[in-house]
């Protein structure tokens, strides 16, 4: 029987709890659980000065007075009967616990085992490709067998169902077992450790069976009862063995439950490889051309069509690209490249140990296809993956572009590289794999390396709706990663970032604790936030390794860990298969959310931009900067074609006046002067032979040829200038400009027609005879024309030379310097000389320079004598430059003297003959070179001017730095605005199609 034991001094209570064989177990009722202690006050009530029930069992007793007990019987008066029903109802209690207790296990492990292995189910058949849009490539029979086929072979698959279903518990006997139980519990007065038992039973949720008592006791933490009798001890061993068998036999069905979703899991491996198959034999049928009907753009290749024109375009107008992708970041040598051809089921990237190989960010296009093949956006090969001559190809490839786009110093490259793989069974989706986050920059690096792949990463990463995919290297000490930071700041709420923890096999085979793998991807570990966290393991670490050797060898391991079978990681959050079908679902969930948003601002920029062009720019066509160059090199090419259009007689006067003015310095100074101050008609002539014949062989020919090129030049311009004019635009001085320098610096005038220039000149030069008077006549006015211009100069040089005269002096108020007063005066004490002495030589004699300084000194002029030598050179050519003149007018009648070889020496006009010979060999040269303008040198111009628009027309970069202004870049904006809501509108309307 049950005795309440007091104390005065604590006022505790006490249960005293008898057993069949006879061993008391003293209790205090404090050290019970509250809901017993709830139970015994509703029973028993709270005697006087008794302190009143603890707060927990108040709480459990208002939860358990709605359950449906009836009120307790008044105890009978007959002590006997009482202990004996008391002790019968105990032990059926017992013996009810004993028997249920095993079987509520079992059924509860194995309801919940059929559950979680119909969920798993349910889940992979809705990841199951759907095949509905590709319907009309077969005919209809051949796609009813097909599926009448795969049913079939699903419910072959799935016999354990009903295996499973068999073990589901028959509620009508436990209802009817609980009813048994209760009847025999309350046909006495209800015991504390009845109600206890029947609370236990009661609350199957939370205990399982009869045991519910013995689970609350241990999970309370309270000590062990303490037992008042001998035989304790072995009860004691009693249970323990009970606790151990229980554990054994919970850890086998967690086992087996583990193998049966195992076993579920490449059931449906299976039947997707089988479905893989069937939808690449049902796209191949249509590349054969079996179907008539043309495959329309996917919808993923549509999307990133719209991603390439955001990448080349939107650093140069204001709208923002917020539209998702997925970018990949992690620290350098992380495993990101081997996720990224996990996800695309090839080995496509450039591979070295340690090494930085991404080195600009790399955009690949996910989708499915027939074939595996993989090309780039701007080229047409396709690279068969299946093969390994053409991976590496496209290795090479990647690598080669990587390299280009880094410029000279740098290290990395923001340019981004486009590539499209396609193959059955890929998940459709856009990925961008960023170069690999470094802590130090090493030798080899440019010294901005680091902060340069922080900012290429954070453009990335700032996007609203870019999901990022972290990745973690899971073999180095958390503590050593950079790249959490960096998605912490970018995304501080883990709302887009999903946390990829790679090379899991050797974490687990170094780390001593692997609770802290669990740690990692529960986020526990980082204060980084994330929508998942996934592990993998991308092989082994050997490049030669094929993506279905390092997909079993995942598959092995994970199969195999501890880290599954004790619960640390879930089977949804480990191998890459698992990862890429969560971020593609993540991926089209943000695409779906954000794209008709993002079609709404570039619907508003557009209007905006079309406002601005009606306003400014009312009656011009919007004209981008592609349609504008051509506009352009239309206009350069009339201009250059207008050069054949010159006449004969303007090249010729054009390049006889431009000639002369090159040699008139050369004949007059080196050959004419010297000859003519002989003051002999036979030296004249041999001096005047001997310079013309030096001047042919070495100067004349190359000075000719200067001067054609100049002409044709300038010729050039002026004709560009000329149709600037012509109601021409202004947008265009700028590249017309650039072409005309660059054509002009690239051509190069035939070398090979200066043998023959220089034949005919030294020929024009060896003839003396005049045969008519109007070539005489002709002769000496070219003779006066250039006397008068020396003449004329001579005197400027004078003028400079000695200062103001007295009138300047007088009128403008003009004083002499000092040196100038000192010429002045040399000057004329000269004059005075060449006065007395008309017939004078060309130079003064020793002694003469003597007698003029000394005259000056005694005027009080001290002077030198190179100032004299000086002064007296400008006075004779003057004084010499004067009397040639009088004697080319006294030649004007001397022609019949020169016809019929009369000798006079007044008359003997050899300097006329000398002037003759020049005029004559400028017109020949004119006329040669004209010749070689017309049918040579313009053509070859027209044609550099055309290679030279041709290289500006690929050329971006400089098309956009020759034509430029707000003009040329509101048609720009416009045009890609337009460009880019047309497209997000069409792949809208079919991702709606799709729904």
């Amino acid at each position: 029987m049950l005795r309440v034991g007091r104390k005065a001094e604590c006022m505790a209570r006490w249960i005293v709890v008898p057993t069949r064989t006879g061993v008391r177990f003293r209790v205090p009722l404090q050290k019970l659980h509250p809901l017993y202690r709830a139970i015994h006050h509703r029973y028993y009530g709270n005697t006087s000065s008794q302190r009143p029930p603890h707060r927990t069992a108040a709480r459990y007793f208002t939860s358990m007075s709605r359950l449906p007990m009836r009120p307790p019987k008044p105890p009978p008066r007959s002590g006997g009967g009482r202990g004996y029903q008391q002790q019968r109802n105990f032990w059926v209690a017992r013996l009810a616990a004993r028997l249920l207790r095993l079987r509520y296990i079992l059924l509860g492990s194995a309801v919940g085992g059929g559950y979680t292995a119909k969920k798993t189910y349910d889940e992979w058949k809705d990841m199951l490709p759907d095949l509905s849009e590709y319907n009309w490539l077969v005919p209809d029979f051949v796609w009813e067998l097909s599926q009448q086929i795969d049913l079939d072979k699903l419910a072959k698959a799935l016999p354990e169902m009903e295996e499973i279903a068999k073990l589901m518990p028959d509620f009508d006997r436990i209802g009817e077992n609980f009813t048994l139980l209760r009847s025999l519990l309350t046909s006495a007065p209800f015991p504390p450790i009845s109600s206890t038992l029947f609370t236990g039973l009661s609350l199957g949720s939370e205990v399982k069976g009869a045991s519910g008592l013995l689970l609350l006791l241990e999970t309370s933490g309270d000590p062990p009862l303490k037992a008042t009798d001998s035989s304790t001890a072995a009860s004691q061993d009693d249970k323990q063995y009970k606790k151990s068998s229980d554990k054994e036999k919970i850890d086998q069905l967690q086992e087996e439950l583990l193998r049966t979703q195992l076993k579920y899991q490449r059931m449906l491996e299976r039947l997707e490889k089988e479905n893989k198959e069937l939808r690449k034999v049902v796209l191949q049928k249509d590349d054969k051309g079996i179907h008539q009907r043309k495959v329309k753009k996917s919808l993923i290749d549509m999307y990133s069509e719209v991603l390439d024109i955001l990448s080349d375009y939107d650093a140069n107008y204001n709208t923002q690209d917020h539209l998702p992708r997925v970018v990949v970041v992690g620290d350098q040598s992380a495993g990101k490249t081997s996720v990224l051809e996990m996800i695309a089921q090839a080995r496509i990237f450039p591979r070295g140990s340690g090494e930085m190989m991404t080195r600009s960010p790399v955009k690949v296009t996910l989708s499915e296809g027939p074939h595996h093949v993989a090309l780039f956006k701007d080229s047409g090969r396709e690279f068969d993956l299946t093969k390994e001559e053409d991976l590496a190809a496209l290795r090479h490839e990647i690598e080669l572009r990587m390299r280009k786009s880094v410029k000279e110093g740098q290290t990395v490259s923001s340019e981004t590289i486009s590539l499209s793989v396609k193959g059955p069974g890929i998940q459709r989706m856009v990925l961008v794999d960023l170069p690999g986050v470094i802590s130090t920059v090493t030798a080899g690096m440019a010294s901005d390396t680091k902060e340069t792949i922080f900012s290429i990463s954070k453009a990335y990463m700032q996007n609203p709706n870019a999901i990022i995919l972290c990745i973690q290297d899971g073999s180095v000490d958390a503590e050593r990663s950079i790249v959490t930071d960096l998605v912490s700041q970018m995304d501080p709420h883990g709302k887009r970032t999903i946390f990829v923890l790679t090379k899991v096999d050797l974490a687990e085979k170094n780390l001593a604790s692997p609770s802290r793998i669990q740690q990692i991807v529960e986020g526990k570990l980082f204060p980084m936030k994330a929508l998942g966290y996934f592990a993998v393991v991308t092989g082994k670490g050997s490049s030669g390794e094929s993506i279905d050797s390092i997909k079993d060898y995942e598959e092995d391991f994970f199969q195999n860990s501890r880290l599954l079978r004790d619960g640390m990681l879930k089977a949804h959050q480990v191998t890459t298969k698992n990862l890429s079908l969560a971020v593609s679902d993540c991926f089209w969930k943000m695409v779906r959310e954000s794209v008709e948003q993002q079609a709404d601002v570039f619907k508003a920029s557009r209007f905006n931009l079309e406002t601005e062009w009606k306003n400014n720019y009312p009656r011009l066509r919007e004209l981008d900067r592609n349609e504008l160059y051509e506009k352009a090199k239309n206009e350069i090419l009339d201009e250059v074609i207008s050069l054949s259009q010159v006449t004969p007689q303007h090249w010729e006067a054009i390049l006889q006046k431009k000639l002369w003015e090159r040699v008139s310095t050369h004949v007059i100074e080196n050959i004419y002067l010297p000859a003519a101050q002989t003051m002999d008609s036979g030296t004249f002539n041999t001096t005047v032979d001997i310079k013309l014949k030096q001047w042919t062989d070495k100067q004349l020919p190359h000075k000719a040829l200067e001067v054609a090129w100049e002409t044709l030049q300038e010729e050039f311009a002026r004709f560009m200038a000329e149709y600037k004019g012509k109601d021409q635009d202004d947008i265009f001085d700028k590249l017309k400009e650039a072409v005309k320098d660059e054509s002009i610096k690239r051509h190069k005038w035939n070398e090979r027609a200066m043998d023959s220039l220089r034949v005919i000149q030294h020929n024009a030069l060896e003839d003396r005879s005049i045969t008519d008077k109007s070539q005489w006549d002709a002769a000496i006015q070219f003779m006066e024309e250039t006397l008068q211009s020396r003449l004329k100069d001579t005197e400027t040089v004078i003028a400079d030379m000695v200062g103001p005269d007295w009138k300047q002096r007088w009128m403008y108020w003009k004083n002499r310097t000092p040196d100038q007063h000192i010429h002045n005066e040399t000057k004329t004490e000269l004059e005075r000389l060449l006065k007395l002495h008309d017939e004078h030589t060309a130079y003064l004699a020793n002694d003469e320079v003597t007698t003029v300084r000394k005259n000056l000194e005694g005027r009080g002029v001290e002077v030198d004598p190179m100032l004299i030598k000086d002064t007296w050179h400008q006075l004779y050519r003057r004084h010499f430059l004067q009397k040639a003149l009088s004697h080319c007018n006294l030649c004007k009648r001397g022609f019949y003297y020169y016809q019929r070889h009369f000798v006079d020496s007044e008359l003997e006009c050899n300097d006329v003959v000398l002037f003759w010979r020049i005029q004559r060999m400028l017109v020949i040269t004119a006329n040669t070179l004209r010749q070689q303008l017309t049918n040579t040198e313009v053509r070859r111009l027209e044609k550099n001017v055309k290679e030279v628009l041709d290289d500006f027309g690929e050329d971006m970069e400089k098309k956009s730095h020759l034509i430029t202004g707000r003009r040329v870049q509101l048609a720009e904006d416009l045009k890609k605005v337009r460009e880019i809501q047309e497209k997000l509108e069409a792949f809208i309307e079919a991702l709606h199609k799709e729904k």
